[in-house]
């Protein structure tokens, strides 16, 4: 049957495809609608199946703040290149995605691809979005946080491609008194990387690999073997310093840490405020 202009916008408008995509989609169907929709979502399938082994190290970081500070997200949403990043049709993707984890709150992404928005689950969107742009497309991870009597601020550094939650608990009525704080806070953290908040939540066997790797270098150095254990005390200092956000500069004054800052707001409030956790996404991170 002969396939109309009209017909193929309509499927166009619907889809998002490419009018060529749509007018072979359609002529394949024999001008059956519904299955012109299944035949270019296939094609999203067959172009995620062909891309699976492409690497996606582009993209978008996403954050969301919500009731009144309680509660913040971060999404990441990955692609191959910078330019699709910054297409409308990704960008509109990465949004709906934004939108579904904060009704819904999934537990996890399994949850999150069977979650629906506009009558398609996220897993079937992923895929057309992935038939039209072309390129490998990942939901990566997220995460929401929600702060004891406290406040979840965000930081997204320009680009889009860097972001930060930070949650600080115990804050009570005080929200306002550290909220320029607290974002100076997750810009430190965006800017320093730190590994943990506090040198207690570094796991023994990393502490134990430091001070090996340490006393080994001393060793080779020609140290007495009976200081060996002190050097390695002192560099360990040196790590928590680098890799603990309390015990980091505070870049915005190098006279004092990242723990001095909160003490002293803690004591001028009379709160007992204290730095939960932060969750750091950078699209070219490893571990995801």
């Amino acid at each position: 049957m002969a396939i109309t202009a009209q017909q193929v916008k309509e499927l166009r408008d619907k889809t998002g495809a490419g009018m060529m995509d749509c007018k072979k989609a359609l002529v394949e169907a024999d001008g059956d609608f519904e299955k012109a929709i299944e035949i270019l979502r296939k094609k999203g399938a067959s172009v995620a199946a062909k891309r699976a082994e492409r690497t996606a190290n582009e993209g978008i970081v996403k954050t969301q703040i919500l009731d009144d500070g309680q509660t913040g997200v971060m999404l990441e949403v990955n692609c191959e290149t910078d330019f699709v990043a910054k297409s409308d049709d990704f960008v509109k993707f990465a949004d709906t995605v934004m939108n579904v984890i904060v009704e819904h709150s999934p537990a996890d992404l399994n949850q999150l691809m069977e979650l629906e928005a506009g009558g398609l689950k996220i897993k079937d969107l992923l895929l057309e979005v992935t038939g039209k742009i072309g390129e490998k497309i990942e939901i990566s991870r997220f995460v929401i946080e929600k702060a004891d009597n406290g406040l979840v601020v965000d930081y997204v550094h320009h680009g889009a491609k860097l972001g930060v939650l930070v949650r600080v608990d115990n804050i009570g009525d005080k929200k306002d008194e550290f909220a320029a704080t607290v974002k100076d806070i997750a810009m430190q953290i965006a800017a320093m990387k730190p590994l943990y908040v506090y040198p207690g939540d570094v796991p023994a066997e990393v502490i134990e690999k430091e001070k090996e790797i340490y006393r080994e270098v001393a060793r080779k150095e020609g140290k007495p073997e009976q200081i060996l254990d002190r050097i390695a005390e002192g560099k360990l200092k040196k790590f928590f310093q680098e890799n603990c956000l309390v015990e980091q500069t505070f870049i915005k004054d190098n006279t004092k840490t990242v723990g001095d800052v909160m003490n002293e707001l803690n004591k001028q409030y009379g709160t007992e405020a204290k730095i939960k956790l932060f969750h750091r996404f950078h699209l070219s991170d490893e571990n995801k």
